[in-house]
């Protein structure tokens, strides 16, 4: 699983090129709009994004109504597109208590028993950092993420005002194989970013990561997961539309998406 932060990069947006985008709600947060950008998932496009502060005194119940709204965390701040033109990324969730999984999803999550999931505050490690740094080069050395050194990656796990966690997963030896990082509401939980050890590539360790989530929302009476954005056609993101069902965010509000390709 990958989950998406401003333009493959999930550290905070920077103040240049802001200008004030005024919004009647809430009336105490001021969001802004950033300038303009290569876009990271469609060539030739740009991508502009709108970001709000979060702030430690009222961050639970405000994240939790901007993720209905469709908006993700970086660090400390709350962003969704706000493209020219393009309303390509399209936010999308699982509703837990409704998901079935398919028999591929079931053969994955079989796979995977053997694995133990701690879950942990978010603190970065030294061990976390070797098998993300193995993730990046291997999966994404093309990206700005790329370059992030043991301080960039521990500002992405350890800078939140929100009830964050790391959740850890362990094989039978003890040996940390995937992590991954979560915004927990009461609406739900929100996967922020996960990574894992390359090498284990038939495990499909990202898809059994959301598998894990969507257990764990059922457990705890939580209604969603939070994935995140889909682009139909990316193929970076096709994996999204094998955890049904899912629902989209539009003009109409949540709908239910069943796309004709939808892996079985």
């Amino acid at each position: 699983m990958k989950t998406e932060t401003p333009g493959k990069d999930n550290r905070p947006p920077r103040a240049g090129g802001l200008r004030r985008h005024e919004v009647l709600l809430p009336p105490a947060h001021t969001f802004y709009v950033m300038a303009e950008s290569p876009c990271p998932y469609l060539p030739g496009q740009l991508e502009r994004k709108l970001f709000t502060e979060l702030r430690p005194e009222d961050a639970d119940d405000f994240y939790a109504s901007l993720s209905r709204g469709g908006f993700r965390r970086s660090h400390n701040f709350a962003y969704r597109p706000a493209c020219t033109g393009c309303t390509a990324c399209v936010p999308v969730r699982i509703d837990a208590e409704a998901f079935r999984p398919s028999r591929s999803l079931r053969r994955i999550a079989r796979a995977n028993r053997d694995l133990v999931a701690r879950e942990r505050h978010a603190r970065a490690t030294t061990e976390q950092f070797r098998v993300f740094a193995r993730y990046i080069t291997t999966r994404h050395a093309d990206g700005e993420m790329a370059s992030m050194s043991f301080g960039d990656y521990r500002s992405m796990i350890e800078e939140s005002v929100l009830d964050t966690r790391l959740i850890e997963f362990r094989d039978s030896e003890g040996d940390l194989v995937a992590g991954l990082l979560t915004d927990w509401s009461s609406d739900g939980a929100s996967a922020v970013y996960s990574f894992f050890d390359p090498s284990l590539s038939a495990r499909s360790l990202g898809t059994y990561m959301v598998l894990w989530l969507v257990e764990e929302c059922r457990r705890r009476d939580l209604p969603y997961v939070y994935l995140g954005y889909w682009i139909e056609g990316s193929r970076k993101m096709s994996y999204k539309a094998r955890f049904q069902p899912l629902e989209t965010l539009g003009p109409s509000g949540w709908q239910k998406l069943t796309p004709a390709d939808a892996p079985a």
